[in-house]
């Protein structure tokens, strides 16, 4: 079987409906979302709580409302779904591979495809922790679904390694059901999830705390027993005389998300090696002609409202090169991380076209600044940009808005580098 679209999407979560939306809405004809879930939604929802939509909807709404709002949207401007379907390949010809049981293997071919995988959450292997392997340990988002969706409360008392917003909320949400969390613990010195949810999820439950703090051991066989813990220096070393054993019957793991990309990887996508993601430009185009990346396939968002943005964008970019008004790309400039900065996306930006408009560069910082702070947007010791902002934390994602005529006016040379620095403002 075989079938062409103008934009196919791979992936029905936030970023991908939004994608999809956009894309029909800037004359694509047909745009089809493949989801490997029997439903589109991604992970919104076992989201069953409070904390989406205020940015796009200007409403409070949990995760499944929020997601319905897309979908019914999708279905109102002709988008087409191809649900319980796994994208087995994708080729740098913009040829898509895909197989179901409904519908057998089918070859899709497409004008403009948007990458929308999202992520997915980081193992017990993947931060190596010691121990037997009993029943009882899992990450965050596999007892969120167990507990919102199947209705199945997987233990009676808990730790949690990882103060990410999932492990937060699920400390919440668990101990609502009548599960008691000991505590959680961060290896880091600051929180990793964002400051709401900390004070609605933790403090207001009086669910304790501890930075600096990791699980050292697992002990069980059949079923978890018990977890040792140990305190850690400023090089995330284990401080002897420190460990702790505490009793109980599951870990729940919260150690950060990965952007989904092995799809990407075949077609050829550049990746950054920082997020893991997608080096994409101010478009959301990625390395590839007619492939574009959004949400958290890119790098790791904290809301979803901020993914369903970046779908704009990256379904509007490509409803635009499948009907052949893309701009040829002229002169780039490169966009690093600087000063206190981790990543920042996008990762390059077209500097001799559209100058009219702006790049939004979304970036995240190193380390707190629990003060005044100073962004700066820097091409060399020329600055482009400069705002302020009260404080710069890792766990929440910051951003600049840049004129690309300004870059143009101010980049000496074609391969002239942009830097984003952040600082304490130091009394300025």
């Amino acid at each position: 079987m075989n079938d062409r679209y103008d934009v196919a999407v791979i992936g029905g979560g936030p970023g991908g409906l939004a994608a999809a939306i956009e894309a029909r809405r800037n004359g694509a004809k047909r745009v089809l979302i493949i989801e490997r879930n029997e439903r589109p939604g991604g992970i919104l929802p076992q989201c069953i709580h409070n904390g989406f939509g205020a940015d796009v909807f200007g409403q409070d709404l949990p995760g499944p409302l929020y997601a319905q709002r897309f979908i019914e949207e999708a279905e109102k401007t002709g988008v087409e779904f191809m649900n319980d379907t796994m994208v087995m390949a994708l080729k740098d010809d913009l040829t898509i591979y895909a197989a179901s049981h409904r519908n057998g293997y089918k070859e899709i071919h497409a004008g403009a495809v948007v990458l929308a995988m999202g992520c997915r959450e980081r193992t017990r292997a993947q931060i190596r922790l010691p121990g037997t392997r009993p029943a009882g340990v899992f990450t965050a988002g596999t007892v969120q679904r167990l507990v919102n969706i199947e209705g199945f409360m997987p233990g009676r008392r808990f730790v949690i390694l990882g103060s990410g917003d999932i492990g937060m909320i699920m400390a919440r949400r668990l101990t609502i059901e009548g599960a008691e969390v000991v505590k959680v613990v961060e290896i880091l010195p600051f929180l990793t999830g964002l400051r709401r949810n900390y004070v609605q999820c933790l403090r207001d439950f009086d669910i304790p705390l501890e930075l600096s703090t990791t699980v050292n051991r697992i002990i069980g066989r059949e079923r978890l027993e018990a977890v040792e813990t140990v305190q850690v220096d400023s090089g995330l070393k284990p401080i002897p005389g420190t460990e702790t054993l505490i009793t109980c019957d599951s870990l729940l793991l919260s150690v950060g998300l990965i952007p989904e990309n092995e799809l990407s990887l075949r077609a050829g996508v550049e990746l950054d090696p920082v997020t893991g993601g997608p080096r994409v430009d101010e478009r959301m185009a990625t390395n590839i002609p007619g492939i574009f990346a959004a949400g958290n396939v890119v790098t790791i968002y904290d809301l979803a409202d901020e993914v369903s943005k970046a779908g704009y964008i990256a379904g509007r970019s490509a409803a635009e090169w499948a009907r052949g008004g893309y701009a040829e790309i002229g002169e780039t400039a490169d966009i690093l991380p600087g000063e206190n900065v981790r990543s920042v996306v996008p990762h390059r930006i077209n500097v001799s076209n559209d100058k009219e408009l702006e790049a939004v560069l979304s970036f995240r910082v190193s380390r707190p600044i629990e003060e005044k702070t100073v962004i700066e947007v820097m091409c060399g010791d020329t600055r482009i940009e400069r705002i302020r902002k009260p404080f710069a934390r890792p766990a929440e994602m910051l951003s600049v808005r840049v004129k690309i005529q300004d870059i143009y006016n101010k980049t000496n040379r074609p391969d002239e580098k942009i830097t984003v620095n952040v600082r304490a403002a130091d009394g300025e």
